[in-house]
């Protein structure tokens, strides 16, 4: 892994929405903190409190206060997993935008597997290793990246893998219209429309320790599907737009020429 001495000349907002999660919000900051000040110079951590109705929102402020590179941004009232994100992307001020979730299933620090890729891709999907969820779950999420793939030509191995990088600017070339689930997959199928390449990589699922699983909620899967459905034909109207090269979208994968120091 990277120290101190490797940073890359990267910048890169972090994002992550949280609803009550009083239990996870710190040690999901500080883990972000520890990863990011690794690895680059110039970051920022954005904490999207989702209408939370429990200290969730008084500790992301707190930590903002202690931190000058923690914001805490606040949706009253609760927009849903999709309303979360979106406003947290659209805060973002970074040229790449990295996000995860705030419930801590994922390692920060597994942020190395995906920055290698951003030479190759505009985008990186990770996908999960070990999926610690339960089976009807399992089944769920591999019959809906499935159908995501079938309808979009994804061929991604996790759609909703909370675990990606994207380039700030896509979200000001698309209109996020999903306050749901579906939001991953509304997204990564924009972006392919505008000729978005899209590297995968492997990391790690953790058992969540702490706070309640909202994504399982019958009522949020159904959502998903009823939103997919009205939003194929306005995600299909996305049309390709001119090629901007990939060292004017990521100055830092440019490369000096041959000779030069």
């Amino acid at each position: 892994m990277a120290d101190t001495q490797t940073r890359r000349p990267l910048d890169i907002s972090v994002v992550f929405p949280c609803y009550n999660e009083e239990p996870n919000v710190e040690n999901t900051t500080r883990a972000a903190l520890r990863a990011l000040g690794r690895v680059c110079e110039d970051f920022e951590v954005i904490i999207v409190n989702d209408g939370s109705t429990d200290r969730t929102g008084e500790i992301a402020d707190r930590l903002a206060r202690e931190h000058p590179k923690v914001r805490a941004v606040h949706n009253h009232p609760n927009l849903g997993y999709g309303g979360a994100l979106k406003r947290g992307f659209l805060e973002a001020k970074k040229t790449l935008v990295f996000y995860t979730d705030g419930d801590g299933q994922f390692d920060f620090e597994e942020i190395d597997k995906l920055l290698p890729l951003l030479g190759r891709y505009e985008i990186v999907a990770a996908y999960r290793i070990n999926r610690k969820d339960p089976p009807l779950r399992r089944v769920n999420a591999f019959c809906w990246t499935a159908l995501v793939n079938v309808l979009f030509g994804l061929w991604l191995r996790d759609i909703d893998c909370a675990f990606k990088i994207y380039p700030r600017k896509l979200f000001d070339e698309i209109e996020m219209r999903s306050t749901g689930a579906l939001i991953d997959a509304e997204v990564l199928a924009r972006a392919k429309r505008l000729g978005y390449t899209i590297g995968q990589t492997g990391v790690h699922h953790h058992i969540r320790t702490a706070g309640e699983q909202s994504g399982a909620n019958l009522r949020v899967i159904l959502r998903a599907f009823k939103e997919l459905f009205l939003l194929y034909a306005d995600i299909r109207k996305t049309r390709p737009k001119p090629r901007i090269r990939s060292d004017e979208r990521f100055p830092a994968a440019r490369r000096d020429p041959p000779g030069k120091s």
